[in-house]
């Protein structure tokens, strides 16, 4: 029998933030791509994101605690499919990170963010550990982390690897760790860190160069940052105006539809258009934060508090990365960065926080 208070209850807060946020993002990206041939880049956006929000309200549809059943057999399958990519994966520019499903295309590493997130809840919600976790209470999250982030790091992908890090790493502070434990952690962090370093392809060490000093080849593996810099500061406060960006609209900037789509952005409507832009975005993890807390059970509040750590760090790398605080390591900018996937995910990731709001009255 249908409950009416699932339509009582739905979160029309959160789904017109992510909606507004996304309009936004294909406003921009129609600027950011005037006058390329074929089919426009914003109509593919609009699909995707007609698409997501269709996904997104079917995830709605059944109680997310049937995930907490899944969450091992999701994590499982999707762990084949990421040895499966580096099998016979699909290779593009260096990177093997697709493969074909029945004429299909699936990037698996952006689908175990979201296995991640349900795998974690699902284990943090069946131990309630009051005092924290020691070192070895940690073990099995921490595998449960490790063995994906590995097999990303083959694509390679470091910076999708990073992400799974950070979401994991936000749950399993939420839940809570022991004081000594966190003091070793952060030793063995710094230490993985250093040697890390070594096992980097160089052109991941590049990068860091780069970011370090940007100028030292700025036509070269410097020139995206240093673009986007420019783009950036030359906003001012008001901007100059839609469509009217010189580094977008000459092509001076590289990879203005993807990743460094919020440089367009910053650049046509200065720092009062992109604090504005932030403050939506704020507005969404603050948000989503409040469905955690008001979760009706323990899974439900890690699922959303995953989902939160997934949007919050998309958003703070790829902020960090356009405007040289942060290396380039290739993260779109949620609802705004060109992408079928990302946009996808994305709405799934709402489609999993409209559910639990949905269902925060029932026990």
């Amino acid at each position: 029998m249908f409950d009416r208070r699932l339509v009582t209850h739905f979160d029309w807060v959160l789904l017109l933030l992510m909606l507004g946020l996304a309009g936004i993002g294909i406003l921009n990206l129609y600027s950011a791509t005037a006058g390329w041939s074929g089919t426009p880049v914003y109509l593919k956006q609009s699909y995707w994101l007609g698409l997501g929000l269709l996904i997104a309200l079917g995830v709605c549809a059944f109680d997310y605690r049937h995930l907490e059943h899944t969450g091992f057999i999701l994590y499982g399958f999707n762990l084949l499919l990421l040895i499966a990519v580096l099998v016979v994966g699909k290779t593009t520019m260096g990177a093997t990170r697709w493969i074909n499903l029945g004429g299909i295309n699936i990037q698996p590493s952006e689908v175990m963010k979201l296995v991640i997130i349900i795998t974690l809840a699902r284990y943090f919600s069946e131990r309630d550990n009051t005092r924290g976790y020691s070192l070895g209470e940690l073990f099995v999250p921490f595998l449960l982390l490790g063995l994906p982030v590995l097999l990303i790091l083959k694509q390679p992908d470091l910076g999708t690897s990073l992400l799974i890090i950070f979401i994991g790493g936000t749950m399993t502070l939420f839940v809570g760790i022991r004081r000594l434990t966190l003091i070793v952690l952060s030793l063995l962090g710094a230490a993985g860190a250093t040697g890390g370093w070594f096992l980097l392809h160089d052109y991941q060490r590049e990068r860091v160069y780069t970011f370090l000093d940007p100028e030292k080849d700025p036509l070269g593996a410097g020139y995206h940052i240093i673009q986007s810099k420019i783009a950036v500061g030359s906003g001012g406060f008001f901007g100059r105006g839609f469509m009217d960006g010189t580094q977008s609209q000459l092509s001076f900037l590289p990879e203005r539809h993807t990743d460094f789509a919020f440089s367009v952005f910053a650049e046509e409507w200065g720092f009062a258009g992109s604090l504005l832009l932030v403050l939506l975005y704020l507005l969404v993890i603050i948000w989503g934060m409040f469905i955690a807390r008001r979760a009706a059970d323990r899974f439900g509040m890690f699922l959303a508090l995953g989902v939160v750590a997934m949007l919050f760090w998309h958003i703070v790398v790829n902020l960090g990365m356009v405007i040289g605080l942060l290396p380039v390591v290739g993260v779109p900018l949620p609802l705004f960065s060109y992408g079928g996937t990302s946009m996808v995910t994305t709405m799934i990731g709402a489609g999993i926080l409209l559910n639990v709001s949905m269902r925060r009255f029932m026990f």
